[in-house]
């Protein structure tokens, strides 16, 4: 989430002011919980455990969805983001053009996956652990996650910008993790980003989590697996490339041709060293966000 000085932000500060919601967000992070569960952790009454929460809501910060348990409904809560970013200047969002696309991590045009592998949708797993022809079935699609111990995935991005349009900046954003066998939290990973042909860097991610459950696992998930990534957000623009505001290459959108009527944006993972390597990705219905690979388009 990216905030500023300006007031839309103003409610995401208040809502960071109180203890309570701070309590709130720590019991969050660590998993899932409905009203209930986090008024007994907080000792506080039902109703002002709800008040907290709405404007936590409010704020952007949470997010709810109902659940049926034993002929009851529970509003279970979640955090919509784990990191913040601010900047200390009018957002400049407001007055930027962009366009907008959310493409399914199952919606790949070319691959390459070496076991450990799977793919699965949010109610079965797709074929057969560690058999890479699996990657192939119809049902990808509908994937929610997939891992390789090495190997691409190559997505297709619409260009959607009319030929007087000129490109500013690329943002893309997906949740990643390493791959190892089981889970392994202590399994670097260098994972390469490329566009349409360009390498924009090399981000290395810390390990394959699995210690404590998704907040989107689905119940049929086993927990001795991957569970969740980190959210990376990309950036390509006229200083550079960049993942979280940092800078992985000197790689600039004059550097890339944006011509074409579609875009080839690549993943992969090619370091099979002992004890470190390969990506898990998640999609909607799996991990701790609930999306897909998002792109956004800025231009002028």
């Amino acid at each position: 989430m990216y905030l500023t000085t300006d007031s839309q932000s103003l409610r995401v500060y208040e809502a960071l002011a109180s203890e309570v919601r701070l309590q709130i967000i720590d019991l969050l992070y660590v998993k899932e919980m409905h009203i209930k569960e986090l008024a007994s952790s907080l000792y506080l009454s039902s109703a002002i455990v709800s008040t907290h929460v709405n404007k936590l809501q409010t704020a952007g910060l949470v997010s709810y969805r109902m659940r049926r348990i034993n002929g009851g409904t529970y509003k279970y809560c979640s955090l919509s983001t784990e990191y913040l970013q601010i900047r200390l200047s009018k957002s400049e969002h407001e007055t930027r053009k962009f366009t907008e696309v959310s493409i399914p991590v199952g919606h790949y045009t070319d691959f390459e996956a070496a076991p450990t592998c799977g793919i699965a949708t949010t109610t079965k797993m797709i074929g057969f652990y560690d058999n890479p022809t699996y990657f192939l079935d119809p049902e990808r699609v509908h994937a929610g996650i997939l891992w390789f111990a090495r190997g691409f995935l190559e997505y297709k991005i619409p260009n959607y910008l009319f030929k007087d349009q000129r490109v500013t900046e690329i943002e893309i954003s997906l949740e990643i993790g390493s791959e190892a066998p089981h889970i392994n939290e202590n399994w670097p990973s260098d994972i390469e980003f490329t566009i349409n042909d360009k390498l924009m860097g090399i981000w290395t991610s810390p390990g394959d989590f699995g210690r404590l459950r998704g907040r989107l696992s689905p119940e049929w998930w086993h927990s001795d697996v991957n569970q969740y990534g980190l959210l990376k957000v990309l950036r390509i623009n006229e200083n550079g490339s960049y993942v979280d505001g940092e800078r992985i290459s000197e790689l600039t959108i004059k550097d890339v041709p944006w011509d074409s009527s579609q875009w080839t944006f690549r993943i992969s993972s090619d370091d099979i060293s002992r004890g470190r390597g390969g990506l898990t990705l998640y999609g909607k219905g799996f991990g701790n966000y609930d999306q897909d690979i998002v792109i956004r388009s800025y231009y002028e």
